[in-house]
């Protein structure tokens, strides 16, 4: 397994509210590790939900007895979800905050992934699958007919998400479990990405022969070239490289 992650605060913001975290090694009970968290509100408060969900959840993998992914995922996410609105309660500076927030661990060829909000996970192998769903009122009006995907990615509307860690006392986490055909990439992102590069852009840069770190900076400065109006943070995960 090869990986590498990174965020920038792109070109229109002053403060990067992205937050990652990969490890190849294993994380408790985990083999391995990858989060994408994007964090939304006020001043600082964005930073800290994003920064603060990444930590709670590593930390809660680290200390757990829970052998299973999913439920292992799941009961991470919800008390860093608690954590959040704890935190928030507490400080006045936070009232508002809240992340988007999506995890993968691999294990015998299948990733094992949780998501809230619209930071993505996708599967490059002969082209690039969403694998996530986005909690957004964008694609709320995709599903239900009343826009394209192509109007979705220039609606007004598209920063606005329907569910995010912080945000409610019960966190609606979706699960995937997805396997992976030999020579898969995954790649994990904030909207920074998704809304700044065109797909068949971002596939152009997986297809190349390219390490992960240089695939990684070439995505980056792509979302940047294309106007960089968010902070960008990704991940690219080869599970087969050695």
């Amino acid at each position: 397994m090869k990986s590498f992650c990174a965020t920038d605060v792109g070109r229109r913001r002053k403060i990067n509210q992205d937050c990652v975290f990969a490890t190849e090694e294993s994380i408790g009970l985990l083999p391995n590790l990858f989060i994408v968290a994007d964090g939304m509100g006020g001043h600082n408060a964005g930073d800290f939900a994003s920064q603060y969900a990444v930590h709670a959840v590593t930390e809660y993998i680290r200390e757990s007895t829970e052998a299973n992914p999913v439920r292992l995922l799941q009961d991470a996410i919800r008390s860093a979800n608690a954590g959040l609105i704890a935190e928030a309660a507490s400080h006045e500076e936070l009232a508002g905050m809240g992340t988007t927030f999506v995890a993968t661990t691999v294990i015998d060829g299948y990733a094992y992934t949780a998501n809230i909000g619209d930071s993505r996970l996708y599967i490059m192998k002969e082209g690039l699958t969403q694998v996530t769903r986005d909690h957004s009122l964008v694609e709320e009006m995709v599903r239900m007919g009343e826009i394209t995907e192509e109007d979705a990615r220039n609606h007004p509307d598209r920063n606005i998400i329907t569910r995010a860690l912080g945000t409610a006392p019960e966190a609606e986490v979706d699960f995937f479990d997805y396997r992976l055909e030999a020579g898969a990439t995954i790649l994990m992102c904030s909207d920074g990405l998704s809304n700044m590069v065109e797909k068949e852009e971002i596939e152009n840069i997986l297809r190349g022969d390219a390490t992960p770190e240089e695939k990684t900076r070439l995505l980056i400065d792509a979302a940047n070239e294309n106007g960089g109006k968010d902070n960008i943070a990704v991940i690219i995960v080869e599970p087969d490289a050695e």
